[in-house]
C-alpha cells in the first residue's frame, strides 16, 4: 500500500532559535559499547542489581575458580536466590560469559599505559598482569573459550568470535601506527604480529596457571626486543 504524503509543517514558533556557538553533528559512528550478556534489567535499580550479582561472583572466582558447579550453587556462593539469577541469566555459561565481559570491562577501566615498549605490546601485559590477579578468572577464561569451540552458538561462541577479531583489529591498527611513527620495525606484518601477541598472551596465562612461576610480563616483554627496529 502507498504511503499518505502531507505538506510538511512550518516552524515551531515555540521552538529555541539555534545556538550559533553549537558544534556541528558529527558524521562519525560514536563508539558502543558492548551489549550486556543476558538481561540488563529494566530500571536503575535493576540495573545497579545486575552489577553487585557480578561484582560477587568476580569474588567468588577469585577464591575458587569456576569448578563446574552449577547454577543454583553459584548463586549460594555469592549469596542471592536461585531465581534472582534466572531472572538476568538464562544458564550457567551465559552467567560465566557476563562475569568474564563484567570483569574485562572493569580491567579496562583500571588500566594505564606504561612507557617503554610498544603500547599496543603494554596493553597485552598489562591485561595479562591484571588478570592472574584473579587466578579463577585465567580458568574461566580458559574454560569459556573452550566451551565456545564445542558448540555452533551459544553465549561462549558468540562473544568470543568477535572478542577476537575486534582484539586482533585493535592491535593492528596500533602496530601500524606505531610502525608509522618508526617506533615497531617496519619489515614484519602487523596483522601477523597482532595475532602472535594474542596468542603468547593466551598460552602463557595458561602456563601460569599450570606452574605460577612463569614471569608474564619479562617473557611477554621479549616482543619489545623483537619488534624494536633495527639500529
Amino acid at each position: 500500500m502507498a504511503a499518505k504524503h502531507s505538506l510538511p509543517a512550518g516552524p515551531d514558533p515555540d521552538a529555541p532559535a539555534p545556538d550559533p556557538d553549537a558544534a556541528e553533528p558529527s558524521d562519525a559512528p560514536a563508539e558502543r559499547a558492548p551489549e550486556p550478556i543476558g538481561r540488563p534489567g529494566a530500571y536503575s535499580k535493576g540495573v545497579a542489581r545486575r552489577q553487585e550479582i557480578l561484582d560477587r561472583a568476580i569474588e567468588v572466582f577469585r577464591e575458587r575458580g569456576a569448578d563446574g558447579t552449577s547454577l543454583r550453587r553459584i548463586a549460594t556462593a555469592i549469596g542471592v536466590s536461585h531465581a534472582a539469577l534466572l531472572h538476568y541469566f538464562d544458564s550457567r555459561e551465559q552467567l560465566l560469559v557476563a562475569v568474564y565481559q563484567h570483569a574485562e570491562a572493569r580491567r579496562e577501566e583500571s588500566s594505564g599505559y606504561r612507557s617503554g615498549v610498544s603500547a599496543a605490546l603494554d596493553a597485552m601485559i598489562r591485561a595479562a598482569e591484571i588478570n592472574v590477579e584473579v587466578p579463577g578468572l585465567v580458568q574461566l577464561y580458559s574454560t569459556l573459550v573452550a566451551a565456545s569451540l564445542e558448540t555452533a552458538t551459544g553465549p561462549a561462541k558468540e562473544y568470543f568470535a568477535p572478542r577476537f577479531e575486534n582484539l586482533r583489529e585493535e592491535l593492528e591498527q596500533g602496530l601500524r601506527a606505531e610502525q608509522e611513527a618508526g617506533t615497531v620495525r617496519a619489515d614484519v606484518d602487523p596483522g601477523h604480529v597482532a595475532a602472535l601477541l594474542i596468542a603468547a598472551s593466551d598460552g602463557l596465562q595458561i602456563q601460569w596457571l599450570l606452574e605460577p612461576s612463569i614471569a608474564l610480563r619479562s617473557t611477554l616483554e621479549t616482543f619489545a626486543v623483537m619488534l624494536a627496529p633495527p639500529s
